[in-house]
């Protein structure tokens, strides 16, 4: 949009999302009405009553409808009765993203895929601030793009993770940089359980971008994504660089005899042997490579990657490691909230493993998941809504099942049956809306019970 100033917007949804969006245009000179579905009390209420934006909360009415402009939260679905009504009158609906990147200055790096977005969004982040660039990093990692808008300055690298459902609603976000990691079936709930519909949501990502100037990062071992990159090369004239984890590339990122090499135009340079990578497992590996090669395509010396890759610590709830006790480790993998995550996390670690699976079902297939149990997962620990499912799916493949309510009976059950030399696993599969806000509240009270031990 191009004027702001006394344009009626609704913002749909009072999380982080929502508030950061109907800040920003308020602060622009919008008539921001917030509308929240569920009743809000306490700080959170009062907070939002002195900013001077107009709020319904309880409920969305007709009033959200009066307006010019409907901007959604990412946890308020495309199909629920507002957006629908909006687009039945003809009112355009964007996210809070897109909306964000009006305000934006800098170069812009987005990131999404079904898994590794946030670890590949925070190393990339990590590689430029390394570097000495005035790092701005955001999105669905947890900081709304709205608060860092106005901050931003022509010279700022914005480094953002972005979500499917994000992408719905995008009209002009057009990156310098996209990149796209891998398309498995996630959040099928939201789309009728339409796996084509979710992959054309990811793949909105380089929707705008156009000229060589612009860059489209790919995983080369996802045959829908290299179809993608070479219509997008062909209709757009997009450079579209691959990597690739199970084949050797002449061109993108690829292992050469176990060593990270980019091969970039006519230049070819080997980075690190794929050992020497702070993450580990197979998934990180690609993430690594995604991430040096935007750090190469934006100039990032080559010794100055091979520092962030070696040096970085990873993200919370992400494969991260809570503590060891009596020659146990308790891992943190809170964010595995689909199958294709906990199929990656059951690639890093050789040791018997003690799984705590569970949440709120998503529509997951849990079959990839069946031949990689036997012999790995000692004991299976279902817990949550879905503990019923996943003990009829994934149960009988496991050497010991159990379920529960509670994550904190299934860590407790955890502690009593894991030997020295085992991996307790919180890697759920599920999301989190059953027992908790979301999954950082799950992994954090995961932690917090680890911790009293």
């Amino acid at each position: 949009m191009k004027r702001i100033q006394g344009t009626r917007v609704t913002v749909l949804g009072a999380a982080r999302s929502g508030c950061a969006a109907a800040r920003l245009l308020h602060a622009h000179g919008a008539e921001v009405l917030l509308s929240e579905a569920r009743p809000l009390t306490g700080v959170h209420l009062a907070a939002l009553q002195a900013s001077g934006i107009a709020l319904e909360v309880g409920g969305h009415t007709a009033r959200a409808l009066e307006t010019d402009v409907v901007v959604l939260s990412p946890g308020v679905p495309s199909n629920s009765a507002i957006p629908q009504a909006a687009a039945a009158r003809g009112i355009p609906c964007y996210s809070e993203l897109e909306v964000a990147s009006w305000f934006c200055q800098g170069t812009m790096v987005a990131i999404t895929g079904s898994n590794g977005k946030t670890t590949t969004t925070a190393l990339i982040g990590h590689i430029f601030s390394q570097a000495g660039y005035e790092t701005v990093v955001a999105g669905n990692i947890g900081t709304p793009l709205s608060i860092y808008a106005d901050r931003t300055r022509p010279e700022t690298i914005i480094v953002v993770e972005v979500s499917s459902f994000q992408l719905d609603h995008i009209k002009t976000l057009r990156p310098k940089v996209s990149v796209l990691l891998n398309i498995t079936p996630d959040h099928l709930d939201r789309y009728d359980g339409d796996f084509e519909s979710y992959a054309q949501s990811k793949l909105r990502i380089a929707m705008n971008q156009s000229g060589t100037n612009d860059i489209f990062v790919y995983n080369y071992d996802d045959t829908r994504l290299r179809a993608h990159a070479l219509q997008l090369t062909t209709t757009s004239g997009v450079q579209a660089i691959p990597f690739s984890y199970h084949q050797t590339l002449s061109e993108g990122a690829s292992l050469h005899g176990g060593t990270l090499v980019l091969c970039l135009g006519q230049h070819t340079e080997c980075l690190l042997p794929a050992k020497e990578l702070a993450l580990p497992g197979p998934h990180n590996v690609q993430n690594s490579m995604a991430a040096a090669i935007v750090g190469r395509v934006m100039d990032i010396p080559a010794a100055s990657l091979r520092e962030s890759l070696r040096g970085f610590e990873g993200v919370a709830h992400r494969l991260e490691l809570v503590r060891e006790v009596g020659g146990v480790r308790y891992v943190n993998d809170s964010k595995a909230t689909n199958v294709n995550a906990v199929w990656y996390a059951l690639q890093t670690f050789a040791a018997p493993l003690v799984l705590l699976a569970g949440g709120r079902d998503k529509g997951n297939d849990y079959a990839v998941l069946k031949p990689h149990l036997p012999g790995r997962v000692r004991t299976l620990i279902a817990f949550g809504e879905s503990r019923d499912t996943i003990m009829r799916e994934l149960g009988p493949h496991a050497g010991q099942m159990m379920a529960v309510e509670t994550l904190e009976e299934a860590t407790r059950y955890a502690r009593a049956c894991a030997r020295p030399g085992d991996v307790v696993l919180l890697s759920p599969a599920c999301a989190s809306f059953d027992l908790f806000e979301n999954y950082e509240h799950r992994g954090d009270t995961f932690k917090a019970l680890v911790n009293r031990f």
